[in-house]
């Protein structure tokens, strides 16, 4: 078979891959079914694909996935599958089974990316440094030891570790549901009316407002207050905390979220503060017309004294990630425009008056609590639920703001990393699969390579990609600008340590390219690293 000539080959090699898959696609799962171990029978065991679907992140519990799971437990003829009942499983839930054992979610390589997060949280638990919420009295007698993290991917990819089944109040985690739920109602216009969008520069619960005599942000106490004031005013008090309690069991996926009766009442009698906000807006006729301003106080300490625990509140962060669609239910609580408002206050005013600080070093929208809770979201990868009770002197847990910082280390997740070359601070980036990074960067250099492309090739070298690389057919780069005769090129890899000699699947070398294209300039350049006698004018030529 004669080699394929310079760009055709990336060309060809891009070409079979989408056969590859459109071939997947018509042919059902029999390679996915034949990457299973297999009895005498020719049956595979449903143990292992549990425990492949659980290692991938999706857990018995999915409500995805329920339908899948019981039919796995039930499996008969000894608990094998054959190829039919493995194919049915495999298409439920718009083929997410497929997609997990494939490795074509959120975060690929799953069980590497949570080994992470295991280690950042086994680091963090000797950490003791802060104290627990004092001002409301139920929140001083929660343990300050407990810790827990827990991740969602938009994919609902699932992971939990410490103590993520512990109930805690959300505080101020509601105040991005409430101001999405006012830009759903109302829209942004209607809403900005009453609450700015700039950061205060001041504490949380402050007693001020801005130049227009509106709360600066629905992230703070004043703005949050001012958000209750919008949200179903027309309803009486009960009907308006039954509809936000809703909504936060649309964002958990379904599960139920309670209610700390206790928390408000300790937070109701601890109110001044508050209720001197609520005047002071009042006085400034900051609120829209007929508000009870008794009843909205209320309204808001109810909302902060929601309960649910660490799972749930990654969800609904995983939703805010995922445009306001629910992950595990597919359940579009929130539109795109209300989320993309949402996050931008919580980039620059989520996390009281350190936000700058955190947008600048760790760069992700997060909203913190003072019951120890943070929410992150990673735009269209995963949400993220920290709960540890120790705070630091912003309100923040301590806990909670290192794991982001540990995170960020490791990971190219700062809303920035993309400006810079994360490979050379040795971040890595978990939405690639296992050595995709150096496949796609290969294919960059090939491609650079055929085109002409000096610049490519230059930013794919300096990305750490090797002059060395090959595809699956042997082909190098210095093959590939060798047989299009791009004479800057072919010199520019070699000196940066290319190899003259290597052959590919043809047992052709660079050399082979340029004699078949007729190069002769790269010919003669080629020739001088293989022999320097015969270095152009060439030994062929001289002879003739």
């Amino acid at each position: 078979m004669e080699a394929p000539n310079g760009r055709v080959a990336v060309i060809a090699d891009t070409v079979w891959r989408v056969r590859d898959l459109a071939s997947e696609e018509s042919g059902g799962y029999r390679k996915l079914f034949d990457s299973f171990k297999k009895d005498a029978r020719g049956h595979i065991s449903r143990i292992e694909m549990i425990a492949r679907l659980q290692q991938a992140g999706i857990t018995p519990d999915d409500p995805r996935m329920v339908d899948a799971f019981d039919a796995l437990e039930k499996a008969d003829t000894g608990g094998q599958l054959d190829y039919a009942r493995f194919a049915k499983l495999c298409r439920q839930s718009g083929g997410l089974p497929a997609r997990a054992i494939t490795g074509d979610l959120a975060i690929p390589d799953f069980s590497s990316f949570t080994a992470d997060i295991t280690g950042i949280y086994e680091s963090l638990l000797p950490e003791r440094r802060g104290e627990v919420a004092d001002y409301i009295p139920q929140l001083k007698r929660v343990p300050p030891e407990q810790f827990a993290i827990v991740v969602c991917t938009v994919d609902g990819q699932r992971f939990s570790i410490g103590d993520s089944s512990v109930g805690f109040c959300v505080q101020s985690v509601c105040k991005p549901v409430n101001y999405s739920l006012t830009l759903e109602e109302h829209g942004a216009e209607v809403v900005h009316r009453h609450v700015g969008r700039e950061p205060s520069g001041r504490g949380f619960n402050e007693l001020s407002l801005n130049g227009d005599g509106l709360p600066h942000n629905p992230m703070i106490n004043s703005g949050a207050i001012m958000s209750c004031s919008l949200i179903k005013p027309d309803l009486d008090i009960a009907d308006r905390f039954d509809y936000v309690a809703a909504t936060w069991q649309r964002l958990s996926g379904g599960r139920p979220v309670g209610f700390n009766n206790a928390v408000y009442l300790s937070e109701r009698q601890t109110a001044d503060r508050n209720f001197a906000l609520g005047y002071f807006m009042r006085e400034h006729k900051a609120f829209p017309q007929d508000t009870d301003l008794v009843e909205t106080l209320e309204f808001y300490f109810q909302c902060c004294s929601i309960e649910l625990h660490a799972g749930a509140l990654a969800s609904a962060a995983a939703t805010l990630a995922n445009g306001g669609v629910v992950p595990l239910s597919n359940d579009r609580v929130f539109s795109t425009g209300s989320v993309q408002k949402c996050l931008s206050l919580m980039s620059s005013c989520g996390m009281y008056d350190y936000s700058g600080e955190f947008a600048f070093t760790i760069g992700l929208p997060a909203k913190s609590g003072v019951s120890g809770a943070l929410m992150v979201v990673i735009p269209k990868v995963m949400g993220i639920a920290i709960w540890s009770p120790r705070l630091d002197g912003h309100g923040n847990s301590v806990r909670g703001i290192e794991f982001c910082r540990q995170l960020v280390e490791k990971y190219n997740f700062h809303m920035y990393d993309s400006l810079v070359q994360s490979d050379g601070e040795g971040k890595r980036d978990p939405r690639l699969k296992k050595n995709q990074a150096a496949a796609d960067g290969t294919i960059r250099l090939l491609w650079s390579a055929s085109t002409g492309d000096l610049e490519g090739v230059r930013a794919s070298l300096a990305s750490g990609v090797s002059p060395r690389s090959a595809d699956y057919d042997g082909r190098t780069a210095l093959h590939l600008a060798a047989a299009e005769g791009h004479l800057d090129l072919v010199t520019y890899l070699l000196e940066r340590g290319a190899d003259h000699e290597a052959r590919d699947r043809w047992g052709g070398i660079p050399l082979t390219d340029a004699e078949r294209g007729g190069h002769a300039e790269v010919m003669d350049t080629l020739k001088q690293w293989i022999d320097p006698v015969m270095a152009s004018p060439s030994a062929e030529r001289q002879t003739a």
